[in-house]
C-alpha cells in the first residue's frame, strides 16, 4: 500500500493543469514575499469546500423537492427563503430560482463577465466563464446542452437567463423519478452543481455514492 501511494505522490505533480501549477507558483511566491499567511490561504480553500460550495445548493434543491411550502417560497423570493435557512448571501446580490418542468428547460450564463452564484454554488467553473459558453449559450442554447450531454425533447422550451452583478439565478432541476420517500440528505446527494446552472441533470438514484 506505501509503494502504491509513494508512487501517486511523484505523479500528482505532473496531474496539475497548467493553471493549477500557476496558482501553486503565485501561492509560493505571496506566501514567501509574505504578503499571504499560508494559513489565510488553507482558511479559504477549506470555507469553499466545506461552508460554502455545491453542497449549500443542493440541500436547499433538496428541501425544495420535499417541502411544498419552501419551493413556493423559494420561487417567489430565493433570497429570502434561503436567508430563512441560515445561508446569507453576499450584500446586493439577489438570487432568483428558475424551475424546470417537462415544459421548459432553464439555463443560467453571464454573457457580461462572470457573475455566479458564489455562496449557493461555490467556485465556479472554468467554462462558465469562457467566451465561447457565455456567447454561444444565448445564440444556440441546444447546441450548447447537446455538448454537455444533455438531450431535451424538441418540444421542450429552452430559456437562458443572464445573471448580472445585482441578480444571480439558481436552477431548480426537476425532481428524479424513483426517490419517493428519500430524505432531504439522500436526495441532495443526486443534486450536481450542472444540474443547478441547467447545464447537466440531477444524478440517478442508483449512480448517487
Amino acid at each position: 500500500m506505501s509503494s502504491h501511494d509513494h508512487h501517486h505522490h511523484h505523479d500528482d505533480h505532473s496531474e496539475l493543469s497548467e493553471t493549477e501549477l500557476r496558482v501553486r507558483a503565485l501561492e509560493t511566491i505571496l506566501t514567501e514575499k509574505g504578503y499571504v499567511e499560508p494559513a489565510a490561504l488553507d482558511a479559504i480553500v477549506q470555507a469553499y469546500e466545506t461552508k460554502i460550495g455545491p453542497h449549500i445548493g443542493a440541500s436547499v434543491v433538496a428541501k425544495a423537492w420535499t417541502d411544498p411550502d419552501f419551493k413556493k417560497a423559494l420561487l417567489e423570493d430565493g433570497s429570502k427563503a434561503v436567508h430563512a435557512l441560515g445561508h446569507q448571501g453576499r450584500v446586493g446580490d439577489h438570487l432568483v430560482v428558475v424551475q424546470n418542468t417537462p415544459q421548459r428547460h432553464n439555463m443560467v450564463v453571464c454573457t457580461l463577465c462572470s457573475c455566479y452564484p458564489w455562496d449557493m454554488l461555490g467556485l465556479p467553473p472554468v467554462w462558465y466563464k469562457a467566451s465561447p459558453y457565455r456567447s454561444r449559450a444565448v445564440k444556440d442554447p441546444r447546441g450548447v446542452l447537446a455538448d454537455f450531454g444533455v438531450s431535451l425533447p424538441k418540444e421542450t422550451e429552452i430559456r437562458v437567463w443572464d445573471s448580472t452583478a445585482e441578480t444571480r439565478f439558481l436552477v431548480l432541476p426537476m425532481r428524479p423519478k424513483g426517490t419517493e420517500g428519500w430524505s432531504e440528505k439522500q436526495l441532495a446527494e443526486l443534486v450536481t452543481r450542472d444540474s443547478m446552472i441547467g447545464t447537466g441533470f440531477p444524478k440517478a438514484p442508483g449512480a448517487a455514492s
